[in-house]
């Protein structure tokens, strides 16, 4: 499709071109009205948090954009609109009662002189259906075009200022994890040991955390997505660690997995299945490759070794401003990766009634292959315990 190779191009370019007479509002616009010109919309209205703050740099979360060719609009309360004002070059109008969000971009629309027909391009992957009915209802808009992913790619390729706030929630990460290693014990609850790793990236620097933290220890360990519970912490347990934070509004994601005192020759056997995945599928991360080929690196080896039941999700994901973004190392996902994205690395091995094992490293694409931002050692880490 036209769009997608046209924004594509324009993002891997983003860096050489802000270098020399494009500055990134400028990049960011020329980006929009590509979609715009692309969809022969008037004009678009943007609901979801993240791309509001990635398009006008609020970072609020709560209102409206409405973008047109003439027009960039903020909508948002009294609860932000100094901060709005701070933040954004965007003109702010604030909603209340007797001046809603409805009314406001109505007025915007007719300061656009439309004749006939006024199509809008509106984010029906993330508003709500109800929000969606009172903007049907109340704006003359006889054309109202979903606007799929469009915006959300936007994010899809880094610049140089995202990278190095993604580098640094990683590193805060690193280090709170080296931090947590000298405190962590049987007898400590899961939950314990996840305010511990918590507060640890806080006092590091974390602005927020990426998401809830997971620490799954035991059996507990063959849930990918275990919820930390009043489970506590023995010896010779797996205890999976998959946390992240925010640095400046931008996530990171790193997963580990170490054995409380001495691993046995089965825990060592799955981890070095997996870690052998990871490192292949580091190692297949590069420019011009698909997610799904990059997927099918590591899952293959996985297989061959006779766990390809126990290794239900995809290999990895962007991350951004939000946690899980696009494109995907997925065997559904045909994106071809380029410089500047970001990707976790992440296989696993999960036995019901044994336990299991997750390795993840979040990387830069790069033209040749990938930076790892993640610098926590990978081999089996055995905790010692104290007697």
């Amino acid at each position: 499709m036209w769009y997608d190779e046209t924004i594509k191009n324009m993002a891997f370019q983003r860096d050489k071109v802000l270098g020399s007479c494009m500055t990134e509002d400028e990049e960011e616009a020329k980006m929009l009205n590509a979609i715009l010109d692309e969809l022969k919309l008037n004009a678009l209205v943007i609901t979801d948090p993240y791309n509001m703050r990635h398009v006008s740099g609020f970072r609020g979360g709560e209102g409206a954009l409405y973008i047109s060719a003439a027009q960039k609009v903020l909508i948002t309360d009294s609860r932000y609109t100094e901060q709005a004002g701070k933040e954004s070059d965007f003109t702010v109008i604030e909603e209340c009662r007797g001046h809603n969000r409805q009314t406001i971009l109505k007025e915007c629309m007719e300061k656009e002189n439309v004749s006939g027909d006024f199509h809008m391009g509106y984010e029906d992957q993330s508003m709500l259906c109800c929000d969606f009915d009172k903007l049907r209802k109340e704006l003359p808009v006889q054309t109202w075009t979903p606007l799929g992913s469009r915006i959300d790619d936007l994010r899809q390729i880094k610049t140089e200022e995202e990278l190095e706030y993604l580098a640094r929630a990683e590193e805060i990460g690193d280090k709170a994890f080296a931090e947590f290693l000298k405190i962590v014990k049987p007898g400590m609850t899961e939950l314990e040991a996840a305010a511990e790793l918590e507060y640890l990236m806080k006092k590091e620097g974390a602005e927020d955390l990426s998401f809830n933290t997971i620490i799954a220890s035991g059996l507990n360990s063959s849930m990918p997505h275990a919820i930390p519970g009043y489970k506590k912490l023995e010896e010779g347990d797996f205890v999976t660690c998959d946390f992240g934070c925010k640095y400046k509004g931008y996530c990171s994601d790193m997963t580990r997995t170490f054995v409380l005192g001495k691993a046995s020759d089965k825990q060592k056997e799955i981890y070095n299945v997996v870690l052998k995945a990871q490192l292949a599928g580091l190692a297949a991360v590069k420019a011009g490759v698909s997610g799904a080929s990059v997927d099918k690196v590591a899952r293959d080896i996985i297989t061959e070794a006779g766990y390809g039941d126990c290794f239900g999700h995809g290999l990895g994901h962007s991350v951004g401003l939000f946690i899980h973004e696009s494109p995907r190392l997925s065997p559904s996902d045909d994106t071809i990766l380029k410089a500047n994205m970001i990707e976790t690395v992440e296989p696993g091995i999960y036995v019901p009634g044994f336990g299991g094992v997750r390795i993840e490293d979040m990387v830069v694409v790069t033209e040749d292959g990938c930076r790892n931002l993640a610098h926590s050692p990978k081999e089996l880490i055995e905790v010692p315990v104290e007697k």
